[in-house]
């Protein structure tokens, strides 16, 4: 496994949160050489927060979203607005291509897992005919428990290679709103997927030092290879 997928149950619920503090804890302990993919972007945001956070990683904005389209909407509905169409054939060459010439590749997604990506093919499709390891982000909000047990259901059908699920706060919570909004015991036991952790809420999320910290919170060693040595820390 060289690759990770970040999906989501839907749009707005934390998946660059996640995405991001990954990205910010691997280069801040591993020695490997990391990328990051947007599976496809509409309208802007997430390919011009990598490269406001990740200029290191010195990647192209091909390489960093080789889909994008200028309305904030569906991908297939963004690219008839633009008189296109999404090229699944691009995309899939392009995280090839970071597959062979970086040691890891974490992909966000769009939407939820159940979203379109065209006509066609949800991420849900797309992240099981390409094998992608995925982990599934839950907003920390009322509803959360038949969120995590839908999407699961949903990945389960379509055979997607589900790793984890990843509670995020994009609001303070009270540990006691946490415990009754989406308790991990609960969730782990009706959809049998582990919990990997909480990300907190991030007051600071332009901070790639929070951002490392945060995924700490995380079981994330679970979520990529181990041959690569970690950085000491000192």
């Amino acid at each position: 496994m060289n690759s990770l997928l970040v999906t989501g149950s839907d749009t707005e619920v934390g998946k660059t949160a996640v995405t991001t503090a990954l990205a910010a804890y691997w280069l801040a302990h591993r020695r490997d050489r990391l990328a990051l993919l947007k599976l496809v972007q509409t309208g802007t945001g997430d390919r011009e927060r990598y490269q406001h956070l990740f200029a290191d990683l010195e990647q192209t904005s091909e390489e960093l979203a080789p889909q994008c389209f200028e309305t904030p909407v569906a991908p297939p509905i963004a690219a008839t607005r633009a008189g296109r169409s999404v090229d699944l054939g691009a995309i899939w060459q392009t995280l090839t291509h970071l597959q062979q010439t970086r040691d890891f590749v974490l992909i966000e997604a769009l939407g939820g897992l159940g979203s379109p990506v065209t006509a066609e093919l949800t991420v849900a499709d797309v992240a099981a005919a390409w094998r992608l390891t995925s982990i599934l982000v839950i907003p920390v909000k009322l509803g959360a428990i038949a969120q995590a047990v839908a999407n699961v259901a949903l990945a389960r059908q379509t055979q997607v290679d589900l790793h984890g699920i990843v509670l995020n706060c994009s609001t303070p919570i009270a540990p006691d709103r946490l415990a009754d909004w989406a308790p991990i015991e609960t969730i782990t036991a009706l959809t049998q997927v582990p919990v990997l952790g909480v990300l907190p809420f991030l007051e600071d999320p332009d901070d790639r030092s929070a951002l490392a910290a945060a995924a700490s919170n995380l079981e994330i060693e679970r979520l990529w290879p181990v041959s690569a040595p970690l950085l000491e820390i000192h």
